[in-house]
């Protein structure tokens, strides 16, 4: 017994590899670049033991990849060892995502497209490509940014040097080692980040009150919105975006988000809201009716109608100026405008929202709409509408004033302006233009308008006018 010396890592780790090279040799199989050479095992036996060790014993308990690592690594197997490792690396991703929720995670993993009804159930992430699971890990924030761009590296070079493909390129001792310290480090003993789980807590426990939310509480989770990273708010919004539009949400869960989403919104950056129209848009084009008119409820509450799709907000947007054209020239116009005047106002808040292939309608009309019916009950303008027509008529800016001003010659608009009352309006509208516009030539063409409009309508087809304009309105 005393003849026994314990042998090391390093010498415990290599005798057996030798022997299947030479037995491959004598089977006339190939035997280069089928294991890694003796050199590059002996590193391995040389610092595992110590990674390992460092370990707490709770996390080597059940650590069979480690094992699996081990003999791998041992045997020389390295692309066996780096797929062992990552396996687990995955498992412990999809029982983080368990963890954090399935509905946000698949939220944000598959979106709004069709494919979306398939993902419901724990087992439904295996589905999901290891790719994907890792870019969703980072945007919930169960993973930090530096360890995402570590694990992306592994995965790549798994998947292009891995024992399921063919290569020459062989893996080196160090590179395996630091992988194994990545993973099991910065993976497999860490935790979702602290504000990543209290977003996890707020969309469970919002998901289960029914009880309407006061004053209070909701200002107190406004404030706390505020508070979180841009990012957390953008996965926030599409997750409770989710929850809204899902036809078994309680009512009173759908009228609380309703109270907190606007702050949401607020706290989000335009790239989460132009997202999340694209999704809106999905539903309409899948057919989801109930989810489509949801979508667009939520869309109301939040104003942001200006950021859904252009493809939709080109049609609606189309439909709405139309609409309200009729509701001016129709019964009761003063009480018929406003509501339609205030859709379209969500649509076109600001000059960068405007179509240009729309912009000489929607000025056309809403100068119809200030310059009003000539009547004296309400100065023949709509109360209601009055305060949107001034505002998008104040968007117009050196983009769009030619078309306000080209729009006082039309036939539509010349008959009204026979009425005093509107062109005193017409000289109002003019003003509002004018406040927005940096152009000098423009300043001239409005400056001559406002000038003479209230005594003489034909100004604003006059020779005179003509020439000015030249530059600015095509007049054949």
């Amino acid at each position: 017994m005393s003849d026994i010396v314990p042998k090391k890592a390093n010498e415990l780790i290599d005798p057996q590899a030798q022997m299947i090279v030479g037995f491959l040799q004598a089977m006339g199989l190939p035997s280069d670049n089928v294991i890694a050479a003796q050199d590059e095992r002996r590193i391995i036996g040389d610092n595992i033991e110590s990674l390992i060790r460092d370990l707490p014993a709770e996390a080597k308990k059940d650590a069979r990849y480690l094992s699996k690592f081990v003999i791998g690594a041992g045997f020389g197997l390295f692309d066996y060892s780096l797929n062992a490792v990552w396996n687990e690396v995955v498992l412990n991703l999809r029982r983080k995502a368990s963890v954090y929720g399935l509905e946000i995670f698949f939220d944000s993993a598959v979106g709004g497209s069709k494919a979306r009804e398939h993902y419901k159930t724990e087992d439904d992430l295996a589905s999901l490509k290891d790719s994907v699971l890792l870019d969703t890990c980072r945007k919930l924030e169960l993973i930090s940014d530096a360890t995402y761009k570590k694990l992306k590296h592994i995965l790549e070079m798994r998947n292009d040097i891995g024992i399921s493909h063919p290569t020459n390129y062989t893996i080196n001792a160090f590179e395996l080692l630091g992988w194994l310290k990545t993973c099991v480090s910065e993976v497999l003993n860490d935790n979702p980040t602290e504000a990543a789980l209290q977003v996890q807590a707020f969309v469970k426990n919002l998901r289960e009150a029914t009880d309407p939310l006061d004053k209070t509480q909701a200002q107190g989770i406004a404030n706390h919105i505020q508070q979180l990273p841009t990012h957390l708010c953008g996965n926030l919004l599409r997750t409770i975006f989710g929850l809204y539009v899902a036809i078994d949400t309680h009512p009173g869960v759908r009228k609380n988000i309703s109270l907190i989403a606007p702050a949401l919104w607020a706290a989000c950056q335009d790239e989460a809201k132009y997202k999340l129209g694209i999704v809106l848009e999905g539903y309409n084009v899948n057919l989801y009716k109930d989810k489509y008119a949801l979508g667009e409820e939520f869309f109301g509450v939040v104003g942001g109608n200006a950021f859904r799709s252009p493809s939709e907000r080109v049609i609606i947007v189309d439909e709405l100026i139309t609409e309200l054209r009729d509701k001016h020239n129709g019964w009761d116009n003063f009480h018929h405008e406003p509501p339609v005047a205030a859709q379209l106002y969500s649509y076109v808040p600001d000059q960068q929202s405007i179509f240009d292939n729309l912009a000489q309608r929607l000025f056309k009309t809403v100068l119809m709409c200030r310059i009003g019916r000539g009547v004296s009950y309400c100065e023949g303008v709509s109360p209601g509408g009055r305060g949107y027509y001034d505002f998008i008529l104040s968007l117009a800016g050196d983009k769009f004033a030619a078309h306000a001003m080209a729009a006082l010659s039309d036939f539509e608009v010349r008959a009204q302006l026979g009425r005093p009352l509107c062109r005193q309006h017409a000289k109002t509208a003019l003003t509002l233009v004018r406040a927005n516009v940096i152009n000098q030539r423009l300043l001239e063409c409005l400056d001559y308008l406002i000038a003479n409009i209230e005594t003489d309508a034909g100004c604003a087809y006059s020779s005179d006018f003509k020439k000015l304009t030249a530059g600015y309105i095509n007049w054949n």
